[in-house]
């Protein structure tokens, strides 16, 4: 049996907040610690005083999370403020991991998270799945998924995303008990003989012809068919009657992201900047030599990912679900947003989830698209 609780603080102090949270996990579960406590807060807060309140308060048994862009539950969507899920279970088991240094060493900090995992050598539990965070602008996050996957030869459904800062693009943390470490990757292994449901979707068609990635290094896009990325994303707005300020680019990459071409569908990647030589900076890597289009928004993916994950839960009841979207989705929505967080709630129908607006987005789910992720819904969703 799992029961779980969703809530959310918006107090500024991050001490009162952090009571505020652990005081509502502590009278939800008559007294007793949560098994598995998730935090998502905004960078408005000071974590260390936030996660030492809610430690001190509800005492959970594994407490992981991330800095955030943005925090939502089934009952609140806020920007500075923090939400979490508390869960208590007889059937999963979960266990927190870290793995540090992803400039300097991205192999090391997967083997640090994949050594560690309890499943992998036991075969008491049919299903293994892992909540994946992640510091995102450490850069590489697509090679540190596929590391992930590669070290658990696939027997792992991975959910989660990159963590953010209120969209401010400056330092990002993900949060290990009470330690809130930069350049770093945090998992909470989650161990279980009920599937786990994982929906992966992005709201997003082709908006260009089919076009070739002919330079890109990292997360910079330097030329799309030969010519300057500037100039190609100059084009296709004059074509399509839109607006394209070179020196305030946003608004248009908000409308218009980069689609790469895989054989399981399209990988997003948002642009976010445009350098001075006319190459394009993306909050994710850019594989050179790809086949990519520019792609135009469409909606109700969230709640397409949401349906996508009930299904895989074989007729059991859903606890409690953990919903991940991207904060560019959230900025080009607006108050739209609000109705996907809504359609994600009726879907559910009575269950609660918690989750956060984040720099990219983690899913490794057989039959689904896998990988690190830009403007696409993830919910995970774990079984009563």
């Amino acid at each position: 049996m799992t029961s779980s609780i969703t809530t959310y603080s918006n107090l500024p102090d991050s001490n009162q907040a952090g009571e505020q949270i652990g005081e509502r996990v502590q009278a939800a579960f008559n007294g007793a610690s949560p098994d598995a406590l998730i935090v998502f807060a905004s960078s408005k807060h000071d974590y260390g005083a936030l996660l030492r309140a809610i430690d001190r308060t509800c005492h959970p048994r594994a407490m992981v999370g991330c800095s955030s862009a943005g925090e939502f539950t089934n009952d609140a969507y806020n920007e500075g403020a923090a939400s979490v899920v508390a869960i208590q279970s007889s059937d999963l088991r979960f266990y927190p991991l870290l793995g540090r240094g992803l400039r300097g060493d991205r192999a090391k900090a997967a083997r640090d998270v994949v050594d560690n995992l309890r499943g992998a050598q036991s075969h008491e539990f049919a299903y293994r799945a892992a909540l994946v965070l992640t510091d995102a602008l450490a850069g590489n996050a697509d090679d540190f998924v596929e590391r992930l996957t590669t070290l658990t030869a696939g027997k792992y459904q991975l959910f989660g995303g990159g963590a953010g800062d209120d969209a401010n693009f400056t330092r990002t943390h993900v949060f290990f008990g009470t330690e809130a470490v930069p350049d770093a990757a945090v998992a909470l292994e989650i161990l279980s003989n009920k599937p786990i449901g994982i929906g992966v979707r992005h709201g997003w068609q082709p908006g260009s012809e089919r076009m070739r990635v002919t330079d890109a290094d990292g997360m910079r896009l330097i030329s799309i068919d030969n010519a300057p990325a500037a100039d190609v994303f100059e084009e296709f707005a004059r074509k399509t009657r839109q607006t394209f300020n070179r020196a305030d680019p946003i608004p248009f990459f908000l409308h218009n992201v980069i689609g790469i071409e895989t054989p399981a569908g399209y990988r997003l990647r948002v642009p976010l900047s445009v350098n001075a030589d006319g190459s394009i900076q993306c909050a994710a890597d850019v594989p050179a030599g790809a086949t990519m289009h520019i792609m135009t928004p469409k909606t109700g993916s969230a709640l397409a990912a949401t349906q996508t994950a009930l299904e895989q839960l074989n007729g059991h009841r859903p606890s409690t679900a953990l919903f991940f979207d991207c904060v560019a989705t959230r900025l080009r929505m607006g108050r739209d947003f609000g109705f996907e967080l809504e359609a994600v709630k009726q879907a559910l129908n009575g269950s609660g989830y918690a989750g956060c607006n984040t720099y990219g987005q983690i899913a490794r789910s057989d039959g689904q698209f896998s990988g690190f992720h830009n403007c696409t819904a993830v919910v995970a969703v774990l079984p009563a």
